[in-house]
């Protein structure tokens, strides 16, 4: 790598994307952590180092992250994917469970996943090769529901359900209103469909086992407007551009090569 020079006029910073939403949608990182990677000094631009995440960096410069070429990112995509039981979903699992992206087939881009769906869980999981989509997706200001089948065990009625659309407070965590309904019973078993829009780390097994139910199953129907209908568990299916924007409202850029 070149000698730093940060104040080179030869760099095109003047036209196009800020580098740390280029760097999220090349799915090098998140947004806030591509900031952290350009204020580290880990990032050049046309081999000029940079350290101001306000850079800009246009469509003919070339970028490296930790001394490597980083590929012009795509047009945005996005996809549906319905999740198994038994994945995590993250890139990387210290005690070597099988993931997410370990499952994709090989031809997959580089993706990352909207929000997520634990070990137990099941239905439909969002992925991108957009960082900034992701986020854009996860924002609370959208106000997307994300819809659940859940099976549970144990004594239930609806009145102590409805309780839970004003919010409830479990181990000094609130969680935000949730609807939830009873489907069927039969026993001590019943399926029930819940609705949030927040959506935190093991919410629906939390609140549910507050009111002494046992959650043995898990399956996620929806996420804002997309829904998981038909789509055979561990299969893929790509949203169009089209729909993107619609739902969206996100401006799908074209590739270096369109």
């Amino acid at each position: 790598m070149p000698k730093t020079d940060p104040d080179s006029p030869n760099l095109s910073f003047s036209k196009g994307e800020r580098i740390a939403k280029w760097l999220a949608r090349a799915g090098v990182a998140s947004r806030r952590d591509a900031e952290k990677l350009v204020s580290k000094g880990k990032v050049f631009i046309n081999q000029q180092q940079i350290t101001q995440p306000a850079t800009f960096v246009s469509n003919n410069d070339n970028v490296y992250v930790n001394g490597k070429l980083i590929t012009y990112p795509e047009h945005s995509r996005l996809w549906r994917y319905h999740k198994p039981v038994g994945l995590i979903t993250t890139h990387k699992d210290p005690e070597g469970r099988p993931t997410v992206f370990g499952a994709l087939p090989p031809n997959m881009p580089r993706v990352i996943s909207v929000g997520r769906l634990d070990l137990n869980s099941e239905g439909l999981l969002l992925l991108t090769n957009d960082g900034s989509l992701a986020r854009q997706l996860e924002l609370p200001s959208n106000h997307w529901v994300r819809r659940y089948r859940v099976r549970v065990f144990g004594h239930i009625v609806q009145a102590k359900l409805d309780q839970l659309k004003y919010g409830i407070t479990v181990e000094g965590i609130h969680y935000s209103p949730i609807i939830a309904k009873i489907d069927s019973q039969k026993g001590m078993n019943a399926w029930l469909t819940v609705s949030l829009q927040e959506g935190r780390n093991r919410e629906i097994r939390r609140v549910m086992q507050h009111f002494d139910l046992q959650v043995n199953r898990l399956i996620r129907i929806a996420y804002g407007p997309f829904q998981l209908g038909s789509l055979p568990k561990n299969s893929l299916d790509e949203v169009s551009g089209k729909v993107i924007r619609e739902q969206t409202g996100k401006h799908i850029p074209l590739s270096r090569n369109k």
